[in-house]
């Protein structure tokens, strides 16, 4: 049983800005997966941090743990416009997933935010809770363990559901909807309909897109996500979750790629290539029984077995595919000892 004060310490590495990015990593997703009012708090004290990549990934696990607890501050990070853009819209995300109907005032005032992405995403939220209230009840449970901000539409078409994916003219809920009854469907054709879909005019759509892509861990997708990665016409917070796409597919191009802009001008894509790195070491070389890095702080050793059982008790399902990378490491605590 972990205790109050071992979820401390894990609370300390990811506050602790002096640690290694990927430590912090680490230690957030052990937060996310133990939960509980100590590991939200410990998570809702690190928005302070400087680095928006890892503020948005607060916000969303924040999103993905359902907490209501942890709705007073994503209505913080959400109405603070000096958070970053990517943070702000993780924030409204993560208000829609915990589907509490009583956030909905303030989803509706902000999908009129001047920040396009925040106000969509915004506007996806308000759309969730409106399809909540209609339904009474959550959409069935996603096979990638994941709470989405739309739920997956009925048609199992994929030429259909591409059409629907791809057409600007639709609502973006309706849109999001294909993209998600996409990936449920898996294979080589749906894969490469939502890869047109980083041609799509929004910023948030597409890095939606790199985003079930990198769920979906096929290799098919890879000369598009790279191309994403590359382009520096893109939005940062698209070229990033492609990074991490590729990090979750993780071929050896995928990794040469990752390390080729470990050193990018854009801060939130080159941690993101320096985490996803990580990550790979850490579903290969670490499950493998070779020594973690030399960062691994000495509370975080400490800390790990008592957690790593704790989750053992209520084990997050794995994603499928090959246990790599980014997405498969945010369902385990770290590699055993």
């Amino acid at each position: 049983m972990v205790t109050e004060e071992q979820v401390s310490a894990i609370g300390r590495t990811l506050l602790d800005a002096a640690q290694p990015l990927p430590a912090r990593f680490r230690a957030l997703f052990t937060l996310r997966n133990l939960g509980g009012p100590a590991a939200v708090a410990c998570i809702g004290r690190a928005f302070g941090d400087g680095s928006a990549l890892l503020k948005h990934e607060l916000a969303y696990c924040l999103g993905q743990m359902r907490d209501e607890a942890a709705i007073p501050v994503l209505l913080s990070v959400l109405r603070d416009t000096r958070q970053e853009p990517m943070v702000r819209h993780e924030a409204g995300e993560a208000l829609g997933a915990i589907g509490n109907p009583e956030v909905l005032d303030v989803l509706k005032q902000y999908s009129e935010d001047p920040v396009v992405e925040v106000a969509e995403t915004c506007q996806l939220a308000v759309k969730r809770l409106e399809w909540l209230r209609e339904h009474g009840e959550e959409p069935g449970a996603s096979p990638y363990q994941s709470v989405d901000p739309a739920p997956p539409a009925e048609e199992t078409d994929v030429a259909k559901l591409r059409e629907a994916l791809l057409d600007e003219g639709r609502p973006l809920f309706d849109r999001y909807r294909a993209m998600f009854a996409l990936r449920n469907l898996g294979g080589r054709d749906a894969v490469l309909a939502l890869a047109d879909g980083l041609q799509a005019g929004s910023a948030l759509f597409r890095h939606e897109i790199g985003y079930v892509l990198g769920q979906m861990q096929d290799e098919a997708c890879v000369p598009q996500l790279t191309a994403a990665l590359r382009s520096r016409a893109e939005s940062p917070m698209v070229r990033h979750e492609c990074a991490e796409a590729l990090g979750a597919i993780a071929r050896p191009s995928c990794l040469e790629t990752l390390r080729a802009f470990a050193r990018d001008e854009e801060r939130v894509v080159r941690e993101s290539c320096e985490v996803a790195l990580d990550m790979e070491w850490h579903c290969s070389e670490g499950l493998r029984g070779e020594a973690e890095p030399a960062w691994t702080s000495p509370v975080f050793k400490q800390s790990r077995r008592a957690a790593a059982a704790a989750c053992c008790q209520h084990p997050a399902p794995k994603s499928p595919g090959r246990a790599r990378g980014w997405e498969e490491i945010k369902h385990r605590p770290w590699a055993p000892a």
